[in-house]
């Protein structure tokens, strides 16, 4: 088998939620020296499929719930690969899907993808109110703090976040990433983020940017 026929099994089997073929295609990919940056796109090609037939009506929450699941058996694989090596830190990113939102694959995503790019990553996971946004941007001095959220509903407790941080004094100097299916440009230029991205990839790149421009401001 070829290794992009591997990698379409990989996103294939997100589909259809089959954890156990799931890992052991992600271990076969891994042993074939695949670099883990293609097989979370083949994840994530997955996963938009999935994303896309629970939009259609043709799957339904479990099916969602499902393919949350194999998701996370196979970045139990692909953790030890992604956050091994010893390079200095690209930046540091503090994420987390916003109070009144439990779903986080579009996070857990993002998250593989910026730790095998270098970032330091601060996850707060799902369902977090605005209040230990701004507590963890106190204490882990972020220079990127990633807000996530799938609902519609998501989209005025961002705000909140976004209130938070200027009421605390928090947001001067700190880059805001807003992501998410129902955030837009429009959107995040409203409430003042510093970006918006609905695919997680396009936003670590984003992200990327803003770190090299720091990097080499005089």
């Amino acid at each position: 088998m070829s290794v992009d026929e591997l990698l379409q099994k990989i996103s294939e089997q997100i589909v259809v939620y089959d954890s156990d073929k799931l890992v052991e295609s992600t271990r076969r990919a891994l042993e074939e020296g695949v670099p883990t940056n293609d097989i979370v796109l083949a994840l994530s090609r997955g996963l938009a499929v999935v994303g896309q037939k629970y939009e259609d009506r043709e799957y339904y929450l479990t099916d969602l719930l499902m393919a949350a699941e194999a998701m996370k058996a196979a970045m139990e694989v692909l953790g030890p690969h992604i956050s091994a090596g010893g390079a200095a830190a690209t930046g540091k990113v503090l994420v987390g899907t916003v109070e009144g939102d439990i779903h986080d694959i579009g996070k857990n995503i993002a998250v593989m993808f910026l730790k095998s790019t270098g970032f330091e990553v601060n996850d707060l996971g799902a369902d977090v109110p605005a209040a230990r946004f701004v507590e963890g941007v106190r204490t882990f001095h972020p220079d990127i703090l990633g807000l996530s959220g799938l609902m519609s509903t998501s989209m005025p407790v961002m705000t909140d976040v976004l209130e938070a941080l200027k009421r605390e004094g928090l947001r001067d100097g700190l880059k805001v990433m807003l992501g998410g299916a129902p955030i837009t440009e429009d959107f995040g230029r409203k409430v003042g983020a510093d970006g918006t991205s609905n695919e997680a990839l396009s936003g670590v790149r984003m992200m990327e940017q803003w770190m090299s421009k720091k990097t080499h401001t005089p």
